[in-house]
């Protein structure tokens, strides 16, 4: 296995020579962590919709983890974790095609945990990230087409992104430039899934357009039980997600956890305190909003704060998220669950925030503005920042064209009235007329159109 090269830890973790069988376990337990995200997703954004499209909004996210986790395994691992192809650009796409080469036991005496296992974990990020994309074209998708873009999308954005982002160099081994020559710190996500995923979602919801009826019928959530328990199982992923993130079960890692705990409560209260003031209500899906919201900011800096600073920095992207919702209808693009609001603008929050809140007595070890660092490494967290969202809206927005001049990526207008469900899965989420006695749902009483599916 000499070929095997780490794809280490962020900046300040010293190299292991031995798998240790507790950061092992604790990697296994984190990647779980991360899977339950998905389904904790599905109910979330499925809440967030009207009952004629909840099936379907489920499906884009329970779609986009499989065609996510069969294409890392052939190339997108290869893509985001090889030896650099030139430029800090791309990992050779052939490196690790297939994950064989990960087979063996061990890790070639650079690492605590089995590579493999660490393909796995990553491959995760890049299927939540996916699925967040989702959330800005509810209700109006074709499913062939969505599963055809999350393919391509992985292969061409999120990859590359996370080459830049997430790819040390140790060794032999060159990495992505974000991480390497800019400096960029990015703890478990914020540029590459946070800030990606908005973006993303902001070209696509460009692509197809807004809603039939969008900004004149209301258009609220049919099920805010769901949003709640989606947001709670979210919540307890997010600790795979961060502290898993730290590749060990040590004092950085509980440090991440003790971030990631506080920023999603303050970011709940923040949201709720612009509601009251603003509504003169504080909602239940503001609440999960918030949380959230808390959430995506923590992401990158989640190694950088102090206790305090996450408190701020969670606060502030509750805050600063729930006036930014309300961007769609003032600029007329449909972001039909809010995922520019949230996941883009608390991405920016988190990643920006960083250069004025790090401090260097966190696990990352760099200072920001407000604590002596001055402004280098906020010039470093812009210029991150700044690529990946150029990158992720251009290229997401010329895949989604692509894949609507060739297949057609939006759904007939009338069944988009009717009702998702019914036309494309030919199914309902709720039985709302079932006979008495039956034994079977019946036959199907719709007319499932073919180039809707």
């Amino acid at each position: 296995m000499s070929s095997l090269v780490l794809h280490p830890a962020p900046a300040g973790y010293a190299p292991v020579l031995a798998i240790d069988s507790g950061t092992t376990a604790w990697l296994l337990v984190a990647t779980a962590l991360v899977l339950l995200m998905a389904p904790g997703l599905a109910l979330f954004y499925g809440g967030m919709v009207r009952s004629k499209g909840v099936l379907n909004m489920m499906m884009m996210t329970f779609g986009a983890l499989a065609v996510v986790v069969v294409v890392w395994t052939l190339v997108g691992y290869s893509i985001a974790f090889g030896d650099d192809v030139g430029l800090g650009l791309l990992g050779d796409p052939t490196q690790y095609a297939g994950l064989g080469q990960l087979l063996e036991e061990g890790s070639n005496g650079e690492s605590a945990y089995p590579l493999i296992l660490f393909a796995m974990f990553q491959g995760l990020f890049c299927v939540i990230t996916a699925a967040l994309v989702s959330g800005a074209i509810a209700d109006r998708a074709r499913f062939g087409a969505w599963m055809v873009f999350v393919a391509a999308w992985t292969v061409l954005v999120y990859a590359p992104v996370a080459h830049w982002v997430f790819d040390f160099s140790s060794g032999e081994h060159v990495g992505g430039w974000l991480a390497n020559r800019v400096g960029l710190v990015d703890f478990a996500g914020g540029t590459a899934v946070e800030i990606c995923s908005g973006a993303s979602a902001l070209a696509l919801a460009l692509v197809l357009g807004p809603r039939v009826g969008f900004g004149r019928e209301p258009m609220r959530p049919h099920n805010l039980t769901l949003v709640m328990l989606g947001a709670g199982l979210l919540w307890f992923g997010w600790f795979g997600f961060n502290a898993g993130s730290a590749l060990a079960a040590d004092h950085r890692a509980a440090v991440v956890l003790t971030t990631t705990l506080l920023a999603g409560a303050t970011g709940t209260l923040g949201w709720l305190a612009v509601e009251r003031l603003r509504d003169g209500h504080a909602t239940s899906l503001g609440a999960a909003s918030g949380l959230v919201s808390g959430l995506v900011a923590i992401t990158p800096s989640c190694g950088s704060l102090s206790p305090a600073g996450a408190l701020a920095m969670g606060a502030l992207a509750g805050v600063v998220c729930a006036y930014a919702v309300g961007l769609k209808y003032k600029l007329g693009y449909d972001d039909s669950l809010d995922v520019v609001g949230v996941h883009l603008v608390g991405g920016l929050v988190g990643t920006f925030g960083l250069g004025l809140l790090a401090t260097s007595a966190a696990p990352t070890g760099v200072d920001g503005l407000f604590y002596g660092g001055g402004l280098d490494q906020l010039g470093k967290q812009l210029v991150g920042g700044g690529a990946v969202l150029v990158y992720a809206f251009v290229v997401s927005g010329i895949i989604g064209w692509v894949v609507d001049k060739l297949m057609g990526f939006r759904i007939d207008e009338d069944h988009e009235v009717s009702g998702i469900d019914l036309v494309v899965h030919a199914e309902t989420a709720y039985d709302l007329h079932a006979t008495a006695g039956a034994r079977s749902s019946g036959p199907f009483l719709g007319t499932p159109r073919k180039d809707d599916a």
